[in-house]
């Protein structure tokens, strides 16, 4: 490896050459800093000073590039300089942006700036250039499981796309749940009457793209490898098994309808003529058309009920706690199928809530004109007998009621077919709904087969649907490389579903593309860096395997980690949990952060000038920072701010090493964790609180007041909050006095 050669670079644009000496900022990176290449520049982000950065790169040999300017958020492309280490140190947002201009505080100003100086000179100084992941695979192939619309669609657009795809369907066909439907719900105007449901072109486009190779009457028997390398076992029901290699994976494994027999208050099972949504869609394909005929003796249906979260939003615990989303306009569509066929029918829907995602009012309004009427009301019996009697509260005029029918129709709702889940201890835990994902013994069978250690499927919810946040990493699974679409997801209508499966086959095609980089998938896109180990340091405490959210670390024959770098997320989090701290990444280590906590100028005790070490997210809590700083929302000059990749990767020695340092307080900014967590990587945040949680009796221990040290949860949009903790942070260290670890 070459010798590092430091350049350093101070900007004066953007009114900080008015507010900071940066004749004085160039003297610290040179003398203390130990830069060799130090310049400033009127405008550093311009033409002119991004090609004296190059020059300087090309024919100086500058191989680290420290930039004092604006935030590392800001003008990413300027400073992209490939081949070199870099690191940015935030001058203006992280300065003179969050400090008054006062002749009163230009000196304790000038001080952070020096500061932060000085740690971007740190970090640079012990930086590696990331290489390529010499173990990544090439393959670029697309693997869809699942043949209903979600998987066809991904396929579809994958295709389109340029790539090869490979289409897995357990049963004997295409289709899924879209292929039982008699019309669907219409996804454009006018919103007036059900639609075709456009199966047979969507299949004859299939079958027609020689991109695509589809496996019917076929599952998924194993899944090995990562992203660019995926190994897939596919079993076919006759006998017989193939391996392919494909490079992302797409789960479309879609869902069940939850059990009506679940429901025998509503006369689930009690009844042949109470029936659910999709039983209703298999009387309407029968009669096409013409009218429909009740199960129990054929005879022409005159009067028809519907009752709307059936087992759904139930605060009882008893049945689906969730509302399924396309329910509502289901029920509308299937009571035109009567009114259509016949308009003296009968049609009642009882609803305590109606809701038409993605066509207004429009379609109930037709539903309206058509003669189908709307009830509000919450039924609470379903009497069998040769005319069915339907018991409810109206509450419109808070009344009981009873309404007779030849069929009663319950939307009951979606279960994902998730597979199984393995929980901390090894057992799988009792999901709602879960067991309609079950084979015909009443076993929960696995979609994927997985071989990592965490478990054969993708983890869920507390509902059973696979954890794919909905805001920080739509489609991203815990697992890299494999993308969840439609139903197994969330609850959603098939017009959600074609969107949902479009987005996921984007997911799939970006991480096949960055696998066969070296690159890192969401939320580092394009990150070099993978973990290095040093394996004679490593006491096999299994604290990274165990911890890892992605299942990117198993182990050896002689229980060593064994690290997959190509479904490592880049988190840091193994770095966080190793006690012996012999995990690191080339760009970012336990030393490219404790050094930046060393390199801060802490006063003696007599100075009465605090220093608070901030670790901050850079995923939420730095942006929220920056943004507050837009927005010249001042905190105190006293804090230093380090971002870290993730909370989950802080390791306790830049704890202590501040706290013996002399630092007043040291403050942990993450994202939210629990179950609506809003951490990228799903368990980072958690995993630092739990760290920090015990930090306590080392506090006590070296005579500290529990106070100095704080974790919290702050949101990307905590544009107010997250200078205000640091505030009161400053306030805390003002009351219990300075640290009596000064110097």
């Amino acid at each position: 490896m070459a010798d590092i050669k430091i350049g350093a670079y101070v900007c004066k644009g953007c009114g900080l050459g008015e507010r900071l000496n940066t004749a004085q900022l160039m003297t610290v990176a040179q003398r203390e800093g130990k830069a060799q290449v130090v310049r400033e520049h009127e405008f550093l982000c311009n033409g002119a000073g991004v090609a004296m950065i190059r020059q300087d790169i090309e024919k100086e040999g500058v191989n680290h590039v420290v930039i004092a300017a604006c935030s590392r958020r800001a003008k990413t492309d300027a400073f992209g300089f490939e081949g070199v280490a870099i690191s940015r140190v935030n001058l203006r947002e992280g300065v003179i942006w969050v400090q008054p201009d006062t002749d009163e505080v230009k000196e304790i100003t000038q001080e952070m700036a020096a500061d932060y100086v000085r740690m971007g000179c740190a970090e640079s100084a012990r930086m590696n250039i990331p290489q390529i992941n010499p173990g990544h695979g090439n393959n670029k192939r697309i693997l869809v499981v699942g043949g209903g619309i979600s998987g066809m669609t991904s396929a579809v657009e994958a295709a389109k796309a340029g790539y090869e795809v490979l289409l897995v369907e357990k049963t004997a066909a295409l289709g899924g749940w879209l292929a039982k439907l008699h019309r669907r719900v219409p996804f454009h105007e006018p919103y007036a009457d059900p639609i075709e449901t456009g199966m047979p072109a969507l299949l004859k486009r299939i079958e027609s793209d020689k991109r695509i190779t589809v496996y019917l009457n076929s599952v998924v028997s194993r899944t090995s490898g990562a992203p660019g390398q995926f190994s897939i076992d596919i079993s076919k029901e006759s006998g017989g098994t193939t391996t392919e290699n494909v490079g992302a994976i797409i789960m479309a494994s879609g869902f069940e309808p939850y059990d009506v027999k679940k429901l025998p208050e509503l006369g689930g099972g009690k009844s042949p003529d109470v029936v659910d949504q999709a039983g209703l869609e298999q009387l309407a394909r029968a009669a096409n058309g013409a009218p429909i005929r009740r199960p129990s003796d054929g005879r022409e249906i005159k009067s028809v009920v519907f009752v709307q979260c059936a087992g759904q939003r139930d605060e009882t615990g008893k049945n689906l706690p969730y509302c399924s989303g396309h329910c509502c306009n289901t029920s509308i569509k299937q009571a035109m199928y009567f009114k259509d066929s016949n308009p003296d029918v009968d049609a009642v829907v009882v609803y305590t809530d109606l809701r038409t995602p993605g066509n207004g009012e429009d379609f109930y309004r037709s539903a309206q004109r058509k003669g189908v009427i709307f009830t509000k009301g919450k039924v609470s019996e379903v009497v069998p007998g040769a005319e069915l009697q339907v018991k409810f509260k109206d509450l419109i005029l808070n009344d009981d009621a009873v309404a007779k029918a030849d069929l009663v129709v319950l939307a009951t709702g979606m279960v994902a077919n998730s597979g199984v889940d393995i929980d901390a201890a090894g057992g799988t835990p009792n999901v709602e709904g879960q067991d309609q994902a079950a084979a015909g013994d009443g076993k929960v069978v696995s979609i994927l087969n997985l071989t990592y250690r965490q478990g054969k499927d993708l983890p869920m919810l507390r509902y059973g649907f696979n954890d794919s946040h909905f805001i920080c990493f739509p489609y991203e699974t815990r697992r890299t490389g494999i993308y969840s679409c439609g139903p197994v997801r969330r609850p959603m209508d098939i017009v959600q579903a074609t969107e949902d499966a479009t987005g996921a086959a984007l997911k799939a095609i970006q991480a096949a593309e960055n696998a066969a980089l070296g690159r890192a998938a969401h939320p580092r896109s394009g990150d070099l860096s993978f973990p290095a180990f040093r394996r004679e340091g490593c006491t096999q405490c299994k604290r990274c395997t165990v911890e890892c959210p992605f299942g990117a670390i198993d182990e050896d024959e002689q229980r060593y980690p064994l690290f997959n770098e190509s479904r490592c997320r880049r988190c840091g989090t193994c770095m966080g949990a190793c006690p012996v701290r012999v995990i690191s990444f080339e760009n970012y280590s336990v030393d490219t952060v404790g050094y930046q906590v060393k390199a801060v100028d802490v006063p003696d005790q007599f100075s009465e000038k605090p220093r608070i070490l901030v670790l901050a997210c850079e995923n939420d809590a730095y942006p929220a920072l920056d943004m507050a700083a837009m927005n010249r929302i001042q905190y105190s000059a006293f804090a230093r701010v380090v971002p870290v990749r993730c909370l989950g990767s802080v390791n306790t020695i830049w704890i202590n090493d501040a706290l013996t340092a002399g630092y007043d307080g040291v403050l942990l900014m993450g994202c939210q964790k629990g179950e609506n967590y809003q951490c990228h990587f799903v368990k980072g945040s958690e995993m630092a609180h739990y760290r920090m949680s015990k930090i306590d009796d080392t506090l006590k221990g070296m005579s500290l007041e529990v106070e100095r040290v704080r974790t919290c949860e702050v949101a990307i949009t905590d544009i107010q909050r997250a200078p205000k903790i640091i505030n009161e942070m400053a306030e805390t260290i003002q009351k219990i006095g300075l640290s009596p670890m000064k110097f």
